[in-house]
């Protein structure tokens, strides 16, 4: 009888750095101080018997509203330890949005930082009651304590036997409906991210010091400041705060990270401000960037002032982290780089035949980090997971040195600062303003050539169009929408172009803006 090999990704990422003699050597530093090898490994152990306490069994999900510090990688890693399913969310979502992942995961519990909390909060009195248990990380008068939860926990606690293909976690990913989708992957996928990124292409070391601005919710944060350090032994830096220009550039000068991640909306408005060291300042050796296409002037703008190209690539939640690179001393801007060693990819027509080289077509991945499959979603799996493939829902060309070169979006989902964008979440969060008709939400280039929404308008009749309706719509989004998808330009219109069905055509308005230079933003 064959018996399936015993794999916990929590017991390894601890247990290798334990066993290599790295107990006292720093593993994260956050807002409030730093913690060993051994801290964590404690931490972890008594996050795991604060799931068992809380009656929570293998398979069981629990959802993970947490900022960047070190309750993340303690609540992360202790529900994998005990077996259980960490569901990892973006902090900024509305009440509504987390009461639809609660209610599609059927999460036992939520690890919450206390800023999130009033959303949380009204998220789970929308739920059918019991509803999940509400610990809290952080300050929070009267509610639930992570931390005085862990000081009661014990911390010797066994290690839930785990198989390489069980499910791990989860991260969500929005769909083009706006629908987001529980993306479900196994114990190995972490750790191959490791060994077939990290260490080959950014050789990463035990002595790096590693910052990601991309926070540890979203796949390539997760990775970068979580999976790719611990497999190694290195030390990451976490911030709870948004990652500004003046914070990002206070840790860089700080803590002297060797690695930062990025993304391209952030390396331009660093390079914009005032607050960007010098390259003699710091002790960069590697920068990487991801979640949308770099512009090239970017690359070689913070080439030129720091002294360190920007490492440009592509992943995805499917595929947890990035596939296709540009490497240290190969970087061709204006370029996704080249296929990861460990991955395949192929650039097809819409019939699934494999295009010439310098010919457009949908991007496919097969590597062993894909997801297993979307949860309670069974259209798109069949749509998405081909067999080995992954379809990736970009277009792409590869040109004749073997570069690939993005061309967009196969369809209408947008990409801004690294996150995906629903046209019509937004077009749904505007035309419940009482006093819009329609609504259309395209990506279009800023000044520096970064996607932003652009929103066209239809007021209802009698309504002035004008700036003044501008700002209580950029009001009213705000309140409905978290920060990145809310339009940067509102341009009001008499109709829509739609098809003979009723459907808006966004292709003649993304045409239609190309001819002309932004509106202004209200």
């Amino acid at each position: 009888m064959h018996v399936a090999t015993i794999y916990n990704a929590a017991a390894d990422l601890i247990e290798r750095n334990l066993a290599a003699g790295r107990a006292l050597k720093t593993a994260f530093i956050d807002d409030h101080g730093s913690y060993t090898y051994a801290d964590l490994a404690g931490r972890v152990s008594r996050f795991a018997n604060v799931v068992r306490r809380l009656g929570i069994h293998p398979e069981q999900r629990i959802l993970l509203c947490l900022h960047d510090t070190i309750d993340f990688p303690t609540s992360f890693l202790g529900a994998i330890k005990a077996g259980a399913v960490p569901v990892a969310v973006n902090t900024q979502l509305s009440a509504g949005q987390f009461a639809f992942m609660l209610a599609d995961s059927r999460a036992r519990a939520v690890i919450v930082s206390a800023p999130a909390l009033p959303a949380i909060r009204q998220a789970v009195a929308e739920l059918p009651r019991p509803g999940p248990e509400v610990i809290v990380s952080g300050a929070a008068a009267g509610e639930r304590s992570l931390s005085e939860l862990l000081a009661r926990a014990p911390e010797a606690a066994g290690t839930a036997p785990t198989h390489p293909d069980e499910p791990c976690f989860w991260l969500y990913s929005s769909g083009s409906t706006g629908r987001p989708k529980g993306t479900v992957h196994i114990q190995s996928s972490l750790i191959h991210t490791a060994e077939l990124y990290a260490i080959p292409v950014l050789g990463i070391t035990e002595s790096d010091i590693v910052f990601s601005a991309a926070k540890l919710f979203f796949a390539y944060g997760l990775g970068n400041a979580l999976t790719f350090p611990m497999a190694v032994g290195a030390t990451a830096v976490l911030s709870a705060e948004r990652p500004s220009p003046p914070a990002v550039s206070r840790v860089l000068r700080e803590h002297r990270p060797t690695i930062f991640c990025g993304v391209p909306t952030l390396y331009n408005a660093m390079l914009a401000g005032d607050d960007l060291p010098r390259g003699e300042e710091l002790l960069l050796r590697r920068c990487v960037s991801a979640g949308e296409p770099l512009p090239p002037e970017i690359g070689r703008r913070w080439s030129a002032r720091i002294g360190v190209d920007i490492l440009d690539g592509i992943g995805s939640t499917e595929m947890l982290h990035i596939f296709l690179s540009n490497r240290p001393g190969e970087v061709r801007y204006g370029t996704t780089g080249k296929p990861i060693a460990g991955y395949a990819v192929k650039i097809v027509d819409e019939a699934g035949n494999p295009v010439k080289r310098g010919e457009i077509g949908d991007l496919f991945v097969a590597g062993p980090t894909s997801a297993a499959f979307y949860w309670n979603s069974r259209e798109r799996c069949r749509t998405t997971f081909l067999g080995p493939w992954t379809r990736t829902g970009d277009k792409y060309f590869e040109d004749q040195d073997g570069y690939y070169v993005y061309c967009g979006r196969s369809d209408d989902m947008l990409k801004v600062s690294g996150m995906y964008v629903s046209p019509a979440e937004v077009e749904a969060a505007l035309i419940a303003h009482e006093d819009i008709l329609e609504a259309a939400v395209i990506g279009a280039p800023d000044a520096d050539g970064l996607i932003k929404p652009k929103a066209y308008v239809v007021p209802k009749p009698g309504i002035a169009a004008d700036e003044a309706l501008a700002r209580t719509l950029s009001d009213h989004a705000k309140s409905l929408l978290a920060p990145f998808k809310c339009p940067r330009w509102y341009e009001f219109v008499d109709d829509l172009p739609k098809t003979a069905t009723g459907k808006i055509q966004r292709f003649r308005l993304r045409e239609a803006s190309a001819k002309q230079p932004a509106p202004t933003r209200p």
